[in-house]
C-alpha cells in the first residue's frame, strides 16, 4: 500500500521532492499546490517537462483539503501556520523543511492541538536547519563523552543559488550594509536556528542561558563582483555571517554559523572558506574530539551542472523519506526524537521485487 503524498509548493525544493516521491516505491503523488494562477490547472509532468503524470495542479486550499491524501510535502518560501493547521485538522500529515524542528510548547501549541483533532502528525525537517544544524551532530556525539562544546557550521557561495530575487530582496544581497542589517533575514532565520540550539542544548543537559545569543555579520564588495544578481558594486553587500549561541555563563557551548559569500575575492573583511573550500563542518569536542566535513551539497559556482544545487535535493530528499516514520507516528508535532531511524531507498534499478 503507498501512501498518497500531495506537493505544496514548486520552487526548487518542491520539484526536487515531486521527483523523490516518484521514486520512492512507498509513497505516491496525488496533488500538487501551486502558488500562481499561471501553474494552476496544467498536469505537474508539465512543470517537470516530462510526460503528464495525470496530476493536476491547484492553487486552492480547499481542493488540496478536499483530496483524498495521507501526507502534504509542505514548502513554500515562507510558512503559514493557519495553511498548516487546516491541512492537520484535514487528516494530512504534514512534512515541512520550512520550520517547527523543535517548536517549544507555546510556539507548537496551536498546531499540536490541529494535529490532535484531525489525527495527524507535523515533522518539521531539511538540512540546516533540519539536519547539520543539529540531528547529526546530536547523532555523532554518541561516539564521546563528556561534552563540553558542538559546533555546526555552513560555508556556502552564494552565487550558486539560483533565486535571485530572494538573494537581493530577502537575504540582502547587493544592498547597503544599513538595509541588510534591518531587513528581515536575520528574523527569519532565527525561529529555525534557534530552535535547532535549543534542540541540543535540551537533549544534552547543558546548563545554558534559555535565551539563545544571535549575532550577525556584513562584508562589502571592494570592488565590482559578478553574480547572479547582477554586478554587485563596491559598497554594497557581498557577504553574511549569522551566529547563534547557547552561552553558559560567558562560554559557548552551542554554536550554528552561516557563512554566505559572493565568492572570495574582493571581499571586505577579506573572508574565504579557507583551503577545504564550501562544506557543512559538525564538531564535538569532549572525550575524544572530532570534526565531520560533509561535501557534495553545494555546487562550485561556474561549474556545468542542471542548475540545481544538490543542498535544495538534500533538503527535499530529507522530507520524502520522512514520509512513512511521519505518517506511522502518534498525532500532534513530531521531532527527531519521536522518529525511529529512516533512511532512502534503492534506486528502482537496484531494487528487490
Amino acid at each position: 500500500m503507498s501512501l498518497k503524498v500531495v506537493q505544496w509548493a514548486t520552487g526548487g525544493v518542491g520539484v526536487a521532492a515531486i521527483k523523490g516521491v516518484l521514486e520512492h516505491p512507498h509513497l505516491e503523488l496525488v496533488g500538487c499546490w501551486v502558488h500562481s494562477q499561471a501553474k494552476a490547472g496544467k498536469d505537474v509532468g508539465e512543470l517537470l517537462g516530462t510526460a503528464p503524470l495525470g496530476v493536476t495542479t491547484t492553487d486552492s486550499l480547499d481542493d488540496i483539503l478536499a483530496l483524498d491524501a495521507d501526507a502534504v510535502i509542505y514548502a513554500p518560501l515562507l510558512p503559514n501556520p493557519d495553511e498548516v493547521a487546516a491541512l492537520l485538522r484535514s487528516g494530512k500529515n504534514v512534512v515541512t523543511p520550512v520550520g517547527w524542528v523543535y517548536p517549544s510548547e507555546r510556539q507548537g501549541a496551536d498546531l499540536r492541538a490541529a494535529g490532535e483533532a484531525g489525527n495527524a502528525t507535523l515533522h518539521g525537517t531539511g538540512i540546516a536547519p533540519g539536519g547539520i544544524s543539529e540531528k547529526f551532530p546530536l547523532l555523532l556525539s554518541v561516539m564521546s563523552t563528556g561534552v563540553t562544546f558542538v559546533r555546526a557550521e555552513e560555508f556556502s557561495d552564494l552565487r550558486t543559488y539560483l533565486a535571485p530575487d530572494v538573494v537581493r530582496h530577502v537575504m540582502g544581497f547587493g544592498d547597503t550594509p544599513e538595509k541588510a542589517l534591518s531587513g528581515p533575514m536575520q528574523k527569519l532565520l532565527d525561529g529555525g536556528f534557534i530552535q535547532a540550539v535549543r534542540m541540543i542544548v535540551d537533549e544534552m543537559g547543558f546548563a545554558a542561558d534559555p535565551k539563545v545569543r544571535a549575532t550577525q555579520e556584513i562584508a562589502v564588495a571592494t570592488a565590482p563582483i559578478a553574480s547572479p544578481i547582477g554586478t554587485i558594486e563596491p559598497g554594497q553587500v557581498a557577504g553574511r555571517k549569522f551566529h547563534w549561541e547557547a552561552l553558559v555563563g560567558d562560554r559557548p557551548v552551542v554554536r550554528v554559523t552561516v557563512n554566505w559569500l559572493m565568492g572570495e575575492e574582493n571581499l571586505d573583511p577579506a573572508w574565504n572558506f579557507g583551503v577545504e573550500g564550501q562544506r557543512y563542518e559538525m564538531e564535538v569536542r569532549g572525550n575524544p574530539d572530532f570534526t565531520v566535513v560533509v561535501r557534495g551539497f553545494q555546487s562550485e559556482y561556474g561549474a556545468q551542472d542542471d542548475g540545481v544545487e544538490a543542498g535544495v535535493v538534500a533538503t527535499a530528499a530529507h522530507c520524502v523519506n520522512s514520509v512513512p516514520a511521519v505518517c506511522a507516528a502518534p498525532p500532534g508535532i513530531a521531532t527527531y526524537f519521536d522518529l525511529p531511524l529512516f533512511s532512502a531507498k534503492a534506486a528502482p534499478q537496484f531494487r528487490r521485487g
